[in-house]
Protein backbone atom coordinates (compact mmCIF):
# COMPACT_ATOMS: atom_id res chain seq x y z
CA UNK A 1 0.00 0.00 0.00
CA UNK A 2 1.39 3.22 -1.37
CA UNK A 3 -0.58 5.81 1.22
CA UNK A 4 1.09 8.82 -0.78
CA UNK A 5 0.26 7.83 -3.76
CA UNK A 6 -3.31 7.07 -2.85
CA UNK A 7 -4.02 10.65 -1.30
CA UNK A 8 -2.39 12.27 -4.26
CA UNK A 9 -4.64 10.50 -6.37
CA UNK A 10 -7.94 11.04 -4.75
CA UNK A 11 -6.94 14.39 -4.31
CA UNK A 12 -6.49 15.18 -7.74
CA UNK A 13 -9.59 13.70 -8.43
CA UNK A 14 -11.38 16.42 -5.87
CA UNK A 15 -9.87 19.04 -7.49
CA UNK A 16 -10.85 17.45 -11.40
CA UNK A 17 -14.39 17.49 -10.39
CA UNK A 18 -14.52 20.88 -8.90
CA UNK A 19 -13.05 21.92 -12.79
CA UNK A 20 -9.37 22.78 -11.64
CA UNK A 21 -7.75 20.54 -14.36
CA UNK A 22 -3.31 19.69 -13.96
CA UNK A 23 -3.16 21.74 -10.61
CA UNK A 24 -0.42 20.60 -8.71
CA UNK A 25 -0.85 18.15 -5.27
CA UNK A 26 1.39 18.83 -3.11
CA UNK A 27 1.29 15.93 -0.04
CA UNK A 28 3.31 15.91 2.60
CA UNK A 29 4.14 13.83 6.17
CA UNK A 30 3.31 15.80 8.98
CA UNK A 31 5.87 17.02 11.10
CA UNK A 32 3.83 16.04 14.71
CA UNK A 33 1.13 13.41 15.09
CA UNK A 34 -1.70 15.85 16.58
CA UNK A 35 -1.65 16.91 13.13
CA UNK A 36 -2.24 13.72 11.80
CA UNK A 37 -0.61 11.47 9.41
CA UNK A 38 -0.48 13.99 6.16
CA UNK A 39 -0.93 17.02 4.93
CA UNK A 40 -2.53 19.03 1.43
CA UNK A 41 -0.66 21.69 0.94
CA UNK A 42 -1.90 22.92 -2.13
CA UNK A 43 -4.56 25.24 -1.21
CA UNK A 44 -2.75 28.96 -1.03
CA UNK A 45 -1.39 28.12 -4.60
CA UNK A 46 -4.80 27.48 -5.81
CA UNK A 47 -5.95 31.03 -4.47
CA UNK A 48 -4.20 33.46 -7.07
CA UNK A 49 -5.96 31.06 -9.97
CA UNK A 50 -9.21 30.51 -8.64
CA UNK A 51 -9.52 34.18 -7.09
CA UNK A 52 -10.54 33.08 -3.68
CA UNK A 53 -8.94 32.83 -0.12
CA UNK A 54 -7.41 29.80 0.41
CA UNK A 55 -9.38 28.75 3.25
CA UNK A 56 -12.25 28.82 1.36
CA UNK A 57 -10.84 26.57 -1.17
CA UNK A 58 -9.72 24.09 1.34
CA UNK A 59 -13.18 23.75 2.50
CA UNK A 60 -14.39 22.79 -0.77
CA UNK A 61 -11.70 20.47 -1.11
CA UNK A 62 -12.78 18.66 2.00
CA UNK A 63 -16.09 18.45 0.78
CA UNK A 64 -15.48 17.13 -2.65
CA UNK A 65 -12.06 14.89 -1.46
CA UNK A 66 -13.20 10.92 -1.52
CA UNK A 67 -11.43 10.00 2.07
CA UNK A 68 -13.81 8.40 3.84
CA UNK A 69 -12.51 5.17 3.83
CA UNK A 70 -8.97 6.14 4.30
CA UNK A 71 -9.25 8.77 6.72
CA UNK A 72 -11.22 9.44 10.35
CA UNK A 73 -10.79 12.92 10.09
CA UNK A 74 -9.96 15.95 7.74
CA UNK A 75 -9.31 19.30 9.38
CA UNK A 76 -8.35 22.88 7.79
CA UNK A 77 -5.63 24.39 10.31
CA UNK A 78 -4.09 28.04 9.10
CA UNK A 79 -4.27 29.63 6.31
CA UNK A 80 -5.91 26.23 5.21
CA UNK A 81 -3.55 23.17 4.89
CA UNK A 82 -5.90 20.04 5.23
CA UNK A 83 -4.55 17.76 8.27
CA UNK A 84 -5.31 14.01 7.53
CA UNK A 85 -6.01 11.67 10.50
CA UNK A 86 -5.55 7.90 9.35
CA UNK A 87 -8.75 5.74 10.16
CA UNK A 88 -7.66 2.94 12.45
CA UNK A 89 -9.80 0.46 10.95
CA UNK A 90 -8.50 1.05 7.46
CA UNK A 91 -4.91 1.02 8.70
CA UNK A 92 -5.78 -2.18 10.65
CA UNK A 93 -7.18 -3.82 7.21
CA UNK A 94 -3.89 -2.94 5.27
CA UNK A 95 -1.85 -4.28 8.06
CA UNK A 96 -3.74 -7.78 7.49
CA UNK A 97 -3.75 -7.70 3.93
CA UNK A 98 0.45 -6.77 3.94
CA UNK A 99 0.75 -9.87 6.73
CA UNK A 100 -0.82 -12.15 3.94
CA UNK A 101 1.08 -11.27 1.19
CA UNK A 102 4.89 -12.20 0.67
CA UNK A 103 5.21 -8.78 -0.88
CA UNK A 104 3.80 -6.64 1.94
CA UNK A 105 1.62 -5.45 -0.78
CA UNK A 106 4.07 -3.40 -2.23
CA UNK A 107 3.33 -3.14 -6.11
CA UNK A 108 5.47 -3.79 -8.60
CA UNK A 109 6.31 -0.84 -11.17
CA UNK A 110 6.49 -0.63 -15.09
CA UNK A 111 9.57 -2.49 -15.52
CA UNK A 112 12.46 -0.56 -17.37
CA UNK A 113 15.59 -2.04 -18.33
CA UNK A 114 18.20 -0.68 -15.99
CA UNK A 115 21.46 -0.61 -16.21
CA UNK A 116 23.70 0.06 -13.23
CA UNK A 117 27.20 0.49 -13.18
CA UNK A 118 29.03 -0.09 -9.75
CA UNK A 119 32.04 -1.36 -7.93
CA UNK A 120 34.50 -1.58 -10.64
CA UNK A 121 37.83 -2.02 -8.84
CA UNK A 122 41.33 -1.49 -10.29
CA UNK A 123 42.39 -5.33 -11.51
CA UNK A 124 45.73 -4.03 -11.17
CA UNK A 125 45.69 -4.02 -7.19
CA UNK A 126 43.27 -5.22 -4.63
CA UNK A 127 40.29 -3.99 -3.83
CA UNK A 128 40.33 -1.26 -0.72
CA UNK A 129 38.04 1.05 1.21
CA UNK A 130 37.45 2.84 -1.27
CA UNK A 131 35.62 0.49 -3.08
CA UNK A 132 32.86 -0.35 -0.45
CA UNK A 133 30.86 2.55 -0.74
CA UNK A 134 30.15 1.59 -4.89
CA UNK A 135 29.95 -1.84 -4.01
CA UNK A 136 27.47 -2.12 -1.62
CA UNK A 137 25.28 1.25 -1.81
CA UNK A 138 25.49 -0.23 -5.87
CA UNK A 139 24.09 -3.41 -4.62
CA UNK A 140 21.50 -2.42 -2.54
CA UNK A 141 19.92 -0.28 -5.65
CA UNK A 142 20.43 -3.31 -7.55
CA UNK A 143 18.65 -5.92 -5.10
CA UNK A 144 15.87 -3.02 -4.91
CA UNK A 145 14.98 -2.29 -8.49
CA UNK A 146 15.17 -6.07 -9.18
CA UNK A 147 12.60 -6.05 -5.90
CA UNK A 148 10.48 -3.42 -7.89
CA UNK A 149 10.28 -5.77 -10.96
CA UNK A 150 12.85 -4.17 -13.04
CA UNK A 151 14.97 -5.77 -15.35
CA UNK A 152 18.96 -4.68 -13.84
CA UNK A 153 21.85 -5.41 -15.64
CA UNK A 154 24.75 -4.98 -13.64
CA UNK A 155 27.92 -3.99 -14.91
CA UNK A 156 31.13 -4.25 -13.22
CA UNK A 157 33.09 -1.63 -15.28
CA UNK A 158 36.57 -3.30 -13.93
CA UNK A 159 39.88 -1.44 -14.95
CA UNK A 160 41.43 -4.16 -17.14
CA UNK A 161 43.29 -2.46 -19.31
CA UNK A 162 45.86 0.41 -19.73
CA UNK A 163 49.71 1.00 -19.82
CA UNK A 164 50.34 -0.33 -15.89
CA UNK A 165 49.76 -3.62 -17.71
CA UNK A 166 52.99 -3.87 -19.24
CA UNK A 167 54.53 -3.33 -16.17
CA UNK A 168 52.64 -6.03 -14.31
CA UNK A 169 52.89 -8.57 -17.35
CA UNK A 170 56.26 -8.37 -17.40
CA UNK A 171 57.17 -8.92 -13.51
CA UNK A 172 53.93 -11.72 -14.28
CA UNK A 173 55.97 -13.52 -16.78
CA UNK A 174 59.18 -13.11 -14.73
CA UNK A 175 57.50 -14.96 -12.06
CA UNK A 176 56.18 -17.64 -14.23
CA UNK A 177 59.50 -18.02 -15.99
CA UNK A 178 61.01 -18.74 -12.41
CA UNK A 179 58.72 -21.73 -12.12
CA UNK A 180 56.09 -19.95 -9.51
CA UNK A 181 52.59 -20.66 -9.61
CA UNK A 182 50.43 -18.07 -11.09
CA UNK A 183 48.38 -17.75 -8.06
CA UNK A 184 50.88 -17.80 -5.71
CA UNK A 185 52.80 -15.44 -7.52
CA UNK A 186 49.57 -12.89 -7.51
CA UNK A 187 48.52 -14.30 -3.92
CA UNK A 188 48.92 -10.48 -3.13
CA UNK A 189 47.92 -7.90 -5.46
CA UNK A 190 49.56 -4.97 -3.80
CA UNK A 191 52.93 -6.80 -2.96
CA UNK A 192 52.86 -7.38 -6.64
CA UNK A 193 52.27 -4.21 -7.97
CA UNK A 194 55.19 -2.61 -5.66
CA UNK A 195 57.36 -5.22 -6.65
CA UNK A 196 56.61 -4.12 -10.32
CA UNK A 197 57.01 -0.89 -9.78
CA UNK A 198 60.33 -0.96 -8.24
CA UNK A 199 61.91 -2.87 -10.82
CA UNK A 200 59.86 -0.39 -13.24
CA UNK A 201 61.61 2.76 -11.59
CA UNK A 202 65.28 0.94 -10.56
CA UNK A 203 65.56 -1.92 -12.58
CA UNK A 204 67.52 -1.45 -15.65
CA UNK A 205 65.69 -2.32 -19.09
CA UNK A 206 62.71 -3.30 -16.89
CA UNK A 207 60.79 -0.32 -17.84
CA UNK A 208 61.33 -1.17 -21.81
CA UNK A 209 60.33 -4.75 -21.66
CA UNK A 210 57.41 -3.47 -19.47
CA UNK A 211 56.88 -0.83 -22.68
CA UNK A 212 57.08 -3.81 -25.30
CA UNK A 213 54.40 -5.71 -23.49
CA UNK A 214 51.71 -2.87 -23.91
CA UNK A 215 52.79 -2.72 -27.44
CA UNK A 216 52.03 -6.80 -27.34
CA UNK A 217 49.17 -6.43 -25.32
CA UNK A 218 47.60 -3.53 -27.37
CA UNK A 219 48.54 -4.79 -31.05
CA UNK A 220 46.14 -8.08 -29.93
CA UNK A 221 49.62 -10.47 -29.61
CA UNK A 222 48.41 -13.74 -28.93
CA UNK A 223 50.88 -14.88 -26.25
CA UNK A 224 50.80 -11.79 -24.49
CA UNK A 225 47.12 -11.75 -24.66
CA UNK A 226 46.95 -15.32 -22.65
CA UNK A 227 49.48 -14.07 -19.96
CA UNK A 228 47.18 -11.02 -19.48
CA UNK A 229 44.03 -13.07 -18.92
CA UNK A 230 45.30 -15.59 -16.57
CA UNK A 231 46.34 -12.37 -14.96
CA UNK A 232 43.25 -11.04 -14.86
CA UNK A 233 41.21 -13.98 -14.15
CA UNK A 234 43.34 -14.26 -10.81
CA UNK A 235 42.63 -11.03 -10.08
CA UNK A 236 38.96 -11.32 -10.36
CA UNK A 237 39.24 -13.90 -7.83
CA UNK A 238 40.61 -11.79 -5.27
CA UNK A 239 37.19 -9.13 -5.75
CA UNK A 240 35.48 -12.21 -5.92
CA UNK A 241 36.11 -13.28 -2.10
CA UNK A 242 35.47 -10.20 -1.04
CA UNK A 243 31.96 -9.93 -2.59
CA UNK A 244 31.22 -13.17 -0.90
CA UNK A 245 31.82 -11.64 2.30
CA UNK A 246 30.13 -8.84 1.73
CA UNK A 247 27.23 -10.51 0.94
CA UNK A 248 26.82 -9.15 -2.54
CA UNK A 249 25.55 -10.27 -5.69
CA UNK A 250 28.36 -9.37 -8.20
CA UNK A 251 28.84 -12.70 -10.16
CA UNK A 252 31.58 -13.13 -12.94
CA UNK A 253 29.26 -12.36 -15.65
CA UNK A 254 28.77 -9.36 -14.75
CA UNK A 255 32.19 -8.11 -15.72
CA UNK A 256 32.27 -5.46 -18.33
CA UNK A 257 35.67 -4.12 -17.86
CA UNK A 258 37.18 -1.47 -20.10
CA UNK A 259 38.71 -3.38 -22.44
CA UNK A 260 35.44 -4.62 -23.66
CA UNK A 261 35.10 -1.21 -25.30
CA UNK A 262 38.37 -1.49 -27.22
CA UNK A 263 37.06 -2.41 -30.96
CA UNK A 264 34.88 0.85 -30.26
CA UNK A 265 37.01 3.28 -29.42
CA UNK A 266 37.92 4.35 -33.12
CA UNK A 267 34.35 4.11 -34.11
CA UNK A 268 33.41 6.61 -30.85
CA UNK A 269 36.37 9.23 -32.07
CA UNK A 270 35.53 8.62 -35.83
CA UNK A 271 31.89 9.66 -35.09
CA UNK A 272 32.58 12.72 -33.31
CA UNK A 273 34.30 13.81 -36.30
CA UNK A 274 31.97 13.12 -39.16
CA UNK A 275 29.20 14.94 -36.89
CA UNK A 276 32.14 17.99 -36.28
CA UNK A 277 31.41 17.59 -32.61
CA UNK A 278 35.05 16.61 -32.04
CA UNK A 279 38.23 18.77 -33.67
CA UNK A 280 41.62 18.20 -33.60
CA UNK A 281 43.76 20.72 -31.50
CA UNK A 282 47.42 20.30 -30.89
CA UNK A 283 47.46 17.09 -32.39
CA UNK A 284 44.42 15.53 -29.78
CA UNK A 285 41.03 15.03 -30.69
CA UNK A 286 38.85 17.54 -28.44
CA UNK A 287 35.03 18.29 -27.70
CA UNK A 288 34.63 21.94 -26.75
CA UNK A 289 31.63 22.57 -24.28
CA UNK A 290 30.41 26.00 -24.11
CA UNK A 291 27.45 24.57 -21.84
CA UNK A 292 30.71 24.07 -19.47
CA UNK A 293 32.92 27.42 -19.97
CA UNK A 294 34.09 29.10 -17.71
CA UNK A 295 33.58 32.39 -15.67
CA UNK A 296 35.28 34.09 -18.76
CA UNK A 297 33.26 32.35 -21.54
CA UNK A 298 36.34 29.99 -22.39
CA UNK A 299 34.49 25.88 -23.42
CA UNK A 300 35.29 23.18 -20.86
CA UNK A 301 37.98 20.71 -22.71
CA UNK A 302 36.67 16.95 -23.25
CA UNK A 303 39.56 14.96 -24.63
CA UNK A 304 38.95 11.57 -27.00
CA UNK A 305 42.03 10.81 -28.21
CA UNK A 306 45.81 12.27 -27.01
CA UNK A 307 47.98 13.66 -29.75
CA UNK A 308 49.74 10.48 -29.44
CA UNK A 309 46.96 8.43 -30.47
CA UNK A 310 45.90 7.15 -27.35
CA UNK A 311 42.41 6.81 -25.67
CA UNK A 312 41.01 8.41 -22.34
CA UNK A 313 38.16 7.27 -19.92
CA UNK A 314 36.40 9.60 -21.55
CA UNK A 315 36.61 7.64 -24.94
CA UNK A 316 35.42 4.32 -22.82
CA UNK A 317 32.67 5.83 -21.52
CA UNK A 318 31.63 7.19 -24.48
CA UNK A 319 31.75 3.51 -25.81
CA UNK A 320 30.06 2.20 -23.06
CA UNK A 321 27.20 4.64 -23.13
CA UNK A 322 26.67 3.93 -26.39
CA UNK A 323 26.45 0.00 -25.60
CA UNK A 324 23.98 0.42 -22.86
CA UNK A 325 21.92 2.79 -24.52
CA UNK A 326 22.14 0.57 -27.89
CA UNK A 327 23.17 -2.73 -27.52
CA UNK A 328 21.29 -3.08 -23.90
CA UNK A 329 18.52 -0.70 -24.46
CA UNK A 330 19.11 0.48 -21.44
CA UNK A 331 15.58 3.16 -19.63
CA UNK A 332 18.40 4.48 -16.77
CA UNK A 333 21.94 3.67 -16.73
CA UNK A 334 22.94 4.79 -13.17
CA UNK A 335 26.68 5.05 -12.67
CA UNK A 336 27.81 5.27 -9.14
CA UNK A 337 31.60 6.72 -8.11
CA UNK A 338 32.78 9.17 -5.90
CA UNK A 339 32.01 12.83 -6.35
CA UNK A 340 35.43 13.61 -8.06
CA UNK A 341 33.94 12.40 -11.21
CA UNK A 342 30.72 14.46 -10.81
CA UNK A 343 32.40 17.30 -13.68
CA UNK A 344 33.65 14.03 -15.90
CA UNK A 345 30.35 12.41 -16.30
CA UNK A 346 28.52 15.27 -16.82
CA UNK A 347 30.92 16.50 -19.81
CA UNK A 348 30.04 12.30 -21.22
CA UNK A 349 26.90 12.94 -21.23
CA UNK A 350 26.77 16.29 -22.46
CA UNK A 351 29.10 15.09 -25.46
CA UNK A 352 27.18 11.14 -25.80
CA UNK A 353 23.63 13.35 -25.96
CA UNK A 354 25.15 15.53 -29.08
CA UNK A 355 26.35 12.74 -30.41
CA UNK A 356 23.08 10.72 -30.37
CA UNK A 357 24.97 7.49 -28.50
CA UNK A 358 21.60 7.75 -26.66
CA UNK A 359 18.43 8.31 -27.13
CA UNK A 360 16.20 11.56 -25.48
CA UNK A 361 14.17 9.51 -23.39
CA UNK A 362 17.30 7.44 -21.89
CA UNK A 363 18.56 8.53 -19.02
CA UNK A 364 22.03 8.81 -18.20
CA UNK A 365 22.59 9.37 -14.03
CA UNK A 366 25.81 9.44 -12.32
CA UNK A 367 25.19 8.64 -8.39
CA UNK A 368 28.22 10.47 -6.89
CA UNK A 369 28.94 9.74 -3.28
CA UNK A 370 31.61 10.85 -0.40
CA UNK A 371 34.17 9.59 1.22
CA UNK A 372 35.34 7.59 3.92
CA UNK A 373 36.96 9.38 6.42
CA UNK A 374 39.31 8.52 9.25
CA UNK A 375 39.15 9.80 12.92
CA UNK A 376 41.66 12.83 11.67
CA UNK A 377 39.26 14.15 9.02
CA UNK A 378 41.15 12.47 6.52
CA UNK A 379 40.69 9.78 4.16
CA UNK A 380 40.74 6.08 5.78
CA UNK A 381 44.23 4.85 6.28
CA UNK A 382 46.28 2.33 7.67
CA UNK A 383 48.53 3.72 10.87
CA UNK A 384 51.60 3.74 8.13
CA UNK A 385 49.31 5.98 5.90
CA UNK A 386 48.78 2.82 3.28
CA UNK A 387 45.66 1.75 1.49
CA UNK A 388 43.63 -0.29 3.69
CA UNK A 389 42.49 -3.42 2.03
CA UNK A 390 38.85 -4.17 2.20
CA UNK A 391 39.04 -7.77 2.74
CA UNK A 392 41.55 -6.78 6.09
CA UNK A 393 39.02 -4.35 7.00
CA UNK A 394 35.81 -7.29 6.92
CA UNK A 395 37.73 -9.83 8.86
CA UNK A 396 38.92 -7.01 11.64
CA UNK A 397 35.01 -6.29 11.72
CA UNK A 398 34.16 -9.69 12.23
CA UNK A 399 36.75 -10.57 15.13
CA UNK A 400 35.61 -7.12 16.79
CA UNK A 401 32.18 -8.47 16.45
CA UNK A 402 33.03 -11.86 18.15
CA UNK A 403 34.80 -10.30 20.55
CA UNK A 404 31.97 -8.31 21.34
CA UNK A 405 29.47 -10.49 21.68
CA UNK A 406 31.85 -13.65 23.85
CA UNK A 407 31.35 -10.67 26.41
CA UNK A 408 27.67 -10.51 26.40
CA UNK A 409 25.14 -13.33 28.35
CA UNK A 410 24.08 -16.41 25.84
CA UNK A 411 23.63 -19.40 24.82
CA UNK A 412 25.35 -19.30 21.88
CA UNK A 413 27.41 -22.10 20.58
CA UNK A 414 31.15 -21.86 19.48
CA UNK A 415 29.43 -22.32 15.67
CA UNK A 416 26.66 -20.10 16.47
CA UNK A 417 29.21 -17.53 17.78
CA UNK A 418 31.04 -17.53 14.65
CA UNK A 419 27.77 -16.89 12.26
CA UNK A 420 26.39 -14.36 14.34
CA UNK A 421 29.96 -12.36 14.33
CA UNK A 422 29.96 -12.45 10.77
CA UNK A 423 26.38 -11.11 10.45
CA UNK A 424 27.23 -8.40 12.74
CA UNK A 425 30.33 -7.14 11.80
CA UNK A 426 29.74 -7.41 8.06
CA UNK A 427 26.37 -5.95 8.41
CA UNK A 428 27.77 -3.08 10.83
CA UNK A 429 30.32 -2.32 8.05
CA UNK A 430 27.57 -2.00 5.80
CA UNK A 431 25.00 -0.25 7.37
CA UNK A 432 27.23 2.26 8.70
CA UNK A 433 28.04 3.18 5.39
CA UNK A 434 24.56 2.76 4.02
CA UNK A 435 22.75 4.60 6.54
CA UNK A 436 25.05 7.72 5.45
CA UNK A 437 23.56 10.12 2.62
CA UNK A 438 25.43 9.10 0.15
CA UNK A 439 26.70 12.49 -1.09
CA UNK A 440 28.12 13.17 2.19
CA UNK A 441 31.48 12.46 3.41
CA UNK A 442 31.57 10.06 6.64
CA UNK A 443 33.65 9.33 9.39
CA UNK A 444 34.71 5.31 10.26
CA UNK A 445 34.14 4.30 13.87
CA UNK A 446 34.59 1.36 14.66
CA UNK A 447 32.67 1.68 18.18
CA UNK A 448 29.52 3.34 16.57
CA UNK A 449 29.05 0.98 14.31
CA UNK A 450 29.19 -2.06 16.70
CA UNK A 451 26.80 -0.30 19.05
CA UNK A 452 23.43 -1.92 19.94
CA UNK A 453 22.54 1.39 20.27
CA UNK A 454 21.04 3.98 18.10
CA UNK A 455 21.29 3.82 14.16
CA UNK A 456 23.20 0.82 13.62
CA UNK A 457 23.20 -2.76 12.17
CA UNK A 458 23.77 -4.76 15.59
CA UNK A 459 20.45 -2.63 17.04
CA UNK A 460 17.77 -3.23 13.90
CA UNK A 461 19.26 -7.20 14.09
CA UNK A 462 18.92 -7.21 17.58
CA UNK A 463 14.82 -5.58 17.21
CA UNK A 464 14.35 -8.32 14.90
CA UNK A 465 15.69 -11.19 17.13
CA UNK A 466 13.41 -9.44 19.84
CA UNK A 467 10.20 -10.16 17.72
CA UNK A 468 11.52 -13.74 17.13
CA UNK A 469 11.69 -14.06 20.73
CA UNK A 470 8.26 -12.92 21.43
CA UNK A 471 7.03 -15.77 18.92
CA UNK A 472 8.93 -18.60 20.73
CA UNK A 473 7.75 -17.61 23.96
CA UNK A 474 3.97 -17.34 22.62
CA UNK A 475 4.44 -20.78 21.59
CA UNK A 476 2.21 -19.67 18.43
CA UNK A 477 3.83 -19.82 14.82
CA UNK A 478 2.86 -17.22 12.46
CA UNK A 479 1.42 -19.88 10.03
CA UNK A 480 -0.95 -20.62 12.56
CA UNK A 481 -1.83 -17.25 14.06
CA UNK A 482 -5.71 -15.89 13.77
CA UNK A 483 -5.10 -12.24 11.91
CA UNK A 484 -7.74 -10.00 13.14
CA UNK A 485 -5.83 -6.68 13.79
CA UNK A 486 -7.91 -4.17 15.94
CA UNK A 487 -5.78 -0.92 16.64
CA UNK A 488 -7.43 0.97 20.02
CA UNK A 489 -3.48 2.20 21.15
CA UNK A 490 -1.82 5.39 20.24
CA UNK A 491 1.25 3.06 19.75
CA UNK A 492 -0.43 0.71 17.82
CA UNK A 493 -1.71 3.30 15.61
CA UNK A 494 2.13 5.12 15.15
CA UNK A 495 3.25 1.29 14.23
CA UNK A 496 0.76 0.68 11.80
CA UNK A 497 1.38 4.21 9.65
CA UNK A 498 4.82 3.37 9.92
CA UNK A 499 4.04 -0.15 8.43
CA UNK A 500 2.02 1.69 5.97
CA UNK A 501 4.75 3.31 4.80
CA UNK A 502 7.57 0.94 3.60
CA UNK A 503 6.02 1.27 0.12
CA UNK A 504 6.49 5.04 -0.08
CA UNK A 505 10.33 4.94 1.61
CA UNK A 506 11.27 2.13 -1.29
CA UNK A 507 9.81 4.03 -4.22
CA UNK A 508 11.84 7.48 -3.22
CA UNK A 509 15.12 4.52 -2.98
CA UNK A 510 14.29 3.53 -6.18
CA UNK A 511 13.90 6.68 -7.72
CA UNK A 512 17.04 8.56 -6.02
CA UNK A 513 19.43 5.72 -5.32
CA UNK A 514 19.61 6.89 -2.05
CA UNK A 515 19.18 3.97 0.42
CA UNK A 516 19.94 6.23 3.75
CA UNK A 517 16.27 6.44 3.17
CA UNK A 518 15.37 3.03 4.13
CA UNK A 519 17.83 2.77 6.57
CA UNK A 520 16.44 5.46 8.60
CA UNK A 521 12.64 4.00 7.59
CA UNK A 522 13.94 1.28 9.40
CA UNK A 523 15.63 2.40 12.20
CA UNK A 524 12.31 4.73 12.69
CA UNK A 525 10.23 0.90 12.84
CA UNK A 526 12.67 -0.72 15.24
CA UNK A 527 11.63 2.32 17.74
CA UNK A 528 8.12 2.32 16.67
CA UNK A 529 8.00 -1.19 17.70
CA UNK A 530 9.85 -0.87 20.92
CA UNK A 531 7.35 1.49 22.00
CA UNK A 532 4.60 -0.17 20.78
CA UNK A 533 6.36 -3.68 22.50
CA UNK A 534 6.75 -0.96 26.22
CA UNK A 535 2.92 0.09 26.28
CA UNK A 536 0.95 -2.55 24.37
CA UNK A 537 1.64 -6.07 26.38
CA UNK A 538 1.64 -9.08 24.38
CA UNK A 539 2.11 -12.51 26.39
CA UNK A 540 1.26 -10.76 29.87
CA UNK A 541 -1.34 -13.41 31.39
CA UNK A 542 -3.99 -10.54 31.82
CA UNK A 543 -3.70 -9.88 28.25
CA UNK A 544 -6.61 -10.79 26.23
CA UNK A 545 -6.35 -13.23 24.09
CA UNK A 546 -8.04 -11.48 20.77
CA UNK A 547 -5.82 -8.18 21.56
CA UNK A 548 -2.47 -10.74 21.84
CA UNK A 549 -3.52 -11.86 18.54
CA UNK A 550 -3.91 -8.94 17.13
CA UNK A 551 -0.76 -7.27 18.95
CA UNK A 552 1.26 -10.60 17.04
CA UNK A 553 -0.02 -9.84 14.15
CA UNK A 554 1.55 -6.60 14.31
CA UNK A 555 5.12 -8.19 15.09
CA UNK A 556 4.70 -10.81 12.76
CA UNK A 557 4.58 -7.38 10.36
CA UNK A 558 6.96 -5.69 11.86
CA UNK A 559 9.10 -8.59 11.25
CA UNK A 560 8.87 -9.39 7.59
CA UNK A 561 8.98 -5.65 7.00
CA UNK A 562 12.50 -5.62 8.68
CA UNK A 563 13.68 -9.06 7.25
CA UNK A 564 12.87 -8.22 3.75
CA UNK A 565 14.12 -4.41 4.38
CA UNK A 566 17.15 -5.11 5.35
CA UNK A 567 17.54 -8.12 2.83
CA UNK A 568 17.44 -5.50 0.09
CA UNK A 569 20.07 -3.61 2.08
CA UNK A 570 22.30 -7.12 1.64
CA UNK A 571 22.16 -7.00 5.73
CA UNK A 572 21.56 -10.52 7.15
CA UNK A 573 19.09 -11.12 9.70
CA UNK A 574 19.44 -13.61 13.43
CA UNK A 575 17.03 -15.65 15.18
CA UNK A 576 18.57 -15.00 18.30
CA UNK A 577 22.10 -13.18 19.55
Amino acid sequence: MNIYALLVSRFTQALDEMGVENAPVPIARSARPEFGEYQFNGAMALAKQLKQKPRDIAEKIVEQVKLDDVAHKLEIAGPGFINIHLNDAWLANQCELALHDPRLGIAKQSQQNVVVDYSSPNLAKEMHVGHLRTTIIGDSVVKLLEFLGHNVIRQNHMGDWGTQFGMLLAHFNDKLEANYMAETALSDLEDFYREAKVRFDEEEGFADRAREFVVKLQGGDESCLALWERFIDISIQHSEEVYEKLNVSLTRKDVMGESAYNDDLANVVADLKAQGIAVEDQGAQVVFLPELADKEGKPAVFIVQKSGGGYLYATTDLAAMRYRSGKLNADRTLILTDARQAYHFKQTEIVGRKAGFMKPEQSYEHCPFGMMLGSDGKPFKTRSGGTVKLVDLLDEAVTRARDLIGKRDSDLSAEELDDVARKVGIGAVKYADLSKNRTTDYVFNWDTMLSFEGNTAPYLQYAFTRVQSIFRKSGISVADLPVDIKINEKQEHALAVQLMQFEETINVVARDATPHVLCSYLYDLASAFMSFYEACPILREDTPVAVRHSRLALAALVSNTMSLGLSLLGIETLEKM
